[in-house]
């Protein structure tokens, strides 16, 4: 079955949450006591956030889950998770399912959706920065502790936040065209291809952790300078690299003004 013949579509009974929750102990392999429960999926949907559902036939081969925020008197949503069977991976079918996150949002006014993500992992910022323009200048240090998750190789969980700003020109252009607009970039970060094959082994897991505390202190140093990610590059080799630069737009809810 083809990514487009898969439906993305809102979901809200019981038997489409408990879908979800089986599909992300799929995906992260967590133990059941840092799975988010089924009650979790519920108030989701009660409370005004968002459970997406992709379904190829009748199964549930991807997901998205967010809760609302606010922040100086402003709402926007918090995307928790987003989740894709390894089978139907690599297709855009992640891309589609935050563009219906999108446009839920901007159907109820909502300008912002924000997410937290690991910057040791290599495709998934580059589908956050290149191929939906969200930026970055946030970084938190072992947010959710060290967790069950294989993916995290029993490294502390420091993750970005990825700002999505639905209506700025670098979203609407990225979306009109297909490219982030150009900047100056100021600042590099790479994160090796092999990060993944040293996460995997404990022999080997020493290597990823420099890497994972070199970045951190770049990253926390550029965006004390008023750096944010606006780039992400691969090379052939799979390697990739963060690209900071200046952003040209002032879209925040640091406080209660915000521009445009």
């Amino acid at each position: 079955m083809t990514a487009d013949s898969v439906v993305i579509r809102r979901c809200h009974s019981i038997e489409e949450f408990r879908a979800c929750v089986a599909l992300q102990k799929e995906v992260w392999n967590f133990t059941d006591a840092e799975l988010v429960p089924l009650r979790m999926f519920v108030v989701a949907d009660k409370v005004g956030g968002q459970v997406m559902g992709a379904f190829a036939g009748d199964e549930m081969v991807g997901f998205a889950l967010s809760v609302p925020g606010t922040r100086s008197g402003h709402i926007y949503l918090h995307s928790h998770m987003l989740a894709v069977r390894k089978d139907h991976r690599n297709g855009g079918l992640g891309r589609k399912l935050k563009l219906l996150q999108r446009e839920d949002a901007l159907a109820r006014g909502i300008e912002l959706i924000e997410w937290t993500f690991d910057p040791l992992e290599i495709k998934n910022a580059y589908l956050n920065i290149e191929k939906l323009g969200a930026v970055a200048r946030r970084y938190n240090i072992n947010q959710y502790g060290i967790t069950s998750s294989p993916l995290q190789g029993g490294l502390p969980s420091d993750r970005l936040i990825a700002e999505w700003w639905l209506k700025s020109k670098r979203v609407e252009a990225l979306l009109a065209g297909g490219k982030n607009p150009g900047f100056a970039s100021e600042s590099g970060i790479a994160v090796p291809a092999l990060i993944y094959e040293w996460k995997a082994s404990p022999d080997t897991r020493g290597q990823a952790q420099q890497v994972q505390e070199r970045n951190r202190k770049e990253f926390l140093r550029a965006f004390s300078h008023g750096l944010a990610v606006l780039g992400y590059e691969r090379d052939p080799e799979g390697n990739g690299k963060f690209l900071l630069g200046r952003w040209d737009e002032k879209w925040s809810y640091a406080s209660e003004e915000k521009t445009s």
